[in-house]
């Protein structure tokens, strides 16, 4: 039980020296800021929603591509345009519907 009680505690340790940089990095990037306990902690949520968010939706679009459903354009000094695929709008509409459920025997 001690050497789980120190791997959590080590850890948090470099949890909290990863959160001491982040808070760091950000005053030292923008030395004029000056904010609250609750403001800091407000900004670092939704920078790290964000961050989430961006990474998720990535992985589905790019699983989206994959199957056919969505085209991906590249356009030239922007970042990458999606749109339905006309030719699987029908299969697409299928995957949206709610799985069935076989009632029980």
């Amino acid at each position: 039980m001690a050497d789980v009680s120190a791997l959590m505690s080590s850890q948090s340790e470099n949890h909290e020296n990863e959160l001491v940089r982040e808070i760091l990095g950000y005053f030292l990037s923008h030395p004029q800021s000056a904010d609250s306990l609750e403001g800091i902690a407000r900004w670092r949520l939704l920078d790290a929603a964000v961050h989430r968010a961006l990474a998720e939706t990535s992985r589905a679009l790019e699983w989206l591509v994959e199957q056919g459903y969505l085209h991906r354009v590249s356009a030239p000094g922007s970042a990458h345009i999606f749109s339905l695929n006309p030719e699987k709008r029908e299969e697409a509409a299928a995957f949206m519907q709610p799985p069935e459920v076989s009632p029980p025997p």
